[in-house]
């Protein structure tokens, strides 16, 4: 009578995640072993190891690159001469590994012609833009590049309770294919529902295919899922796979939450496939999400997104026309400003999701709302959130009330006596965890995506995102936060008193936080 819970109890802690870990860990009490061993007694060893972290220290003040990055890695190296240069060799490039980087990039360098607009179609598309919003469009559109379209609906979902129905009732209508690309699947309520119509629409010879990342859904995808998806023909792919060996390939995942139907309708946003997602369970509280539903040309941006990822691991397709948006469909939306989903990734050099959030920053004229669950800076968005407050702009911040992760909740918070100083507004979602990833400014430019505002998802993960100019979802997102900030506990200095081993410990997550 005792198998089953000895079963259970087994299962539990001989999993594929709990295994990881254990290996995980011998290997660097072996790596550490091997290091003081070697340098032990060694004068020659030592001399070598301290000359490493000289010249790794000062190549890193020359690097081009994000200054609490480099700060990190410098204070690290001066605490640990012996160590400090070792490590950053070999976890120090945030770039892919090679293998990744290269396959990556060959499938979007094949495919890259397809996001590029001519001039005049690309002047066509922004016509109606004012010069602040144009020069926005055309920096993504050029540095992504994510083309701008004009003929698309957009349609802001303030929770993902919201956004569930009409997701499922997009998905039972396809008739071509289904992409989904998400960081976390759970089966449950929300994932059961999705599966469900996912296994009929594939027997009906509906190309179906999805994209999970591995890490993200480590402890909530039983071992069998690949296999069980594979037999139902929904083609499947585990990004980057988490293996029990010290790597920082391991940094990369796959944070995109995409949906894409027959070409022409896709979804985004900060909502996964898990069931506290659309509060069909608590963990901490109400669960705050936004998601946005796209119809029209623009939904080619992520048709391309989601094939250069399947290409790079499963080459299936040269011709990416099969997969454009249906013209007929398109010539009956109505336009409403401009709507273009853009991608951000650690292949390439340029911080375009960041820079974004700068440019809008200081642009604006007179308020600038945001929403992230975690929020971990460098210097220059920092730096222009303040300066943007200090001249006058309405610059609100919304964080979570109730943390999921304590850590990070007190790194968010060690950011908040220089945001009220400068008079930057900070608010706290009272009634649970908001998980949502917006910005809006000036009744003018939002963006709903997957990016956080911390250096995780702002240089290391693959993300994505939508930037909605002069378009009526604008003005529904700002009503949203200002719904959001009425049920929330406004922050003043008066509250982020500390203690003096509270503030020791505030500045080590400061310094570590890029290395985290």
């Amino acid at each position: 009578m005792f198998r089953q819970p000895l079963v259970r109890f087994l299962s539990r802690i001989l999993n594929r995640a709990s295994i990881t870990v254990v290996l995980v860990l011998a290997q660097v009490a072996w790596l550490l072993w091997a290091f003081f061993w070697l340098a032990a007694g060694r004068v020659w060893v030592n001399a070598a190891l301290n000359l490493l972290s000289i010249i790794i220290a000062l190549y890193l003040v020359r690097k081009d690159e994000t200054s609490a990055y480099k700060i990190g890695w410098i204070v690290l190296i001066a605490v640990l001469p012996l160590l400090g240069g070792a490590m950053y060799l070999l976890f120090g490039n945030k770039r892919p590994a090679r293998w990744l980087r290269e396959r990556m990039e060959a499938v979007e360098q094949e495919h890259r012609t397809l996001l590029l607009q001519n001039p005049a179609e690309n002047a066509s598309q922004t016509a109606g833009l004012d010069t602040v919003s144009r020069s926005l469009s055309r920096y993504i559109a050029q540095y992504g590049p994510y083309p701008p379209w004009s003929g698309t609906a957009a349609r802001y979902y303030a929770c993902g309770e919201e956004m569930y129905p009409a997701l499922l009732a997009d998905l039972e209508r396809a008739e071509r294919f289904i992409f989904l690309e998400f960081f976390i699947i759970h089966p449950g309520r929300m994932w059961d529902g999705i599966e469900a119509i996912l296994r009929r629409k594939a027997a009906q010879g509906v190309d179906v295919r999805l994209i999970y990342d591995d890490f993200g859904s480590l402890l909530t995808v039983p071992t069998d899922f690949v296999v069980r998806m594979e037999r139902n023909h929904i083609r499947c792919i585990p990004f980057n796979p988490v293996v029990p060996l010290v790597s920082l390939v391991m940094n990369h995942r796959d944070h995109r939450k995409i949906v894409v139907i027959d070409g022409t309708i896709a979804y985004t946003g900060g909502v996964n496939l898990a069931d506290e997602y659309i509060n069909a369970e608590q963990r901490f509280g109400y669960w705050k999400d936004a998601a946005l539903r796209i119809e029209g040309a623009a939904a080619w941006n992520f048709s391309v997104m989601f094939l250069n990822f399947w290409n790079s691991f499963r080459p299936t397709e040269k011709d990416y026309s099969l997969f454009a948006p249906d013209p007929a469909v398109c010539s009956h939306i109505q336009p409403d400003g401009v709507v273009q989903p853009y991608a951000d990734s650690p292949l390439d050099e340029e911080p375009l999701a960041e820079t974004l959030y700068l440019d809008i920053l200081a642009q604006a004229q007179s308020y600038v709302y945001l929403y992230t669950p975690y929020f971990a800076v460098g210097e220059s968005l920092l730096d222009a959130m303040r300066c943007a407050a200090k001249r006058g702009v309405d610059v609100r911040l919304v964080v979570p009330g109730t943390p999921d992760k304590k850590l990070v909740y007190r790194l968010t918070r060690s950011y908040y006596v220089p945001l009220l100083r400068a008079g930057v507004r900070v608010y706290e979602y009272s009634p649970g965890f908001l998980h949502a990833k917006c910005c809006v400014s000036d009744d003018r430019a939002a963006i709903v995506g997957s990016i956080n505002l911390d250096y995780r998802s702002l240089y290391l993960h693959f993300e994505c995102g939508v930037l909605l100019l002069e378009n009526s979802q604008v003005s529904a997102l700002r009503d949203d936060v200002l719904a959001t900030v009425a049920v929330s506990r406004e922050v003043s200095l008066s509250d982020c008193h500390t203690s003096i081993p509270g503030t020791l410990l505030d500045s080590v997550l400061r310094l570590l936080s890029p290395l985290m």
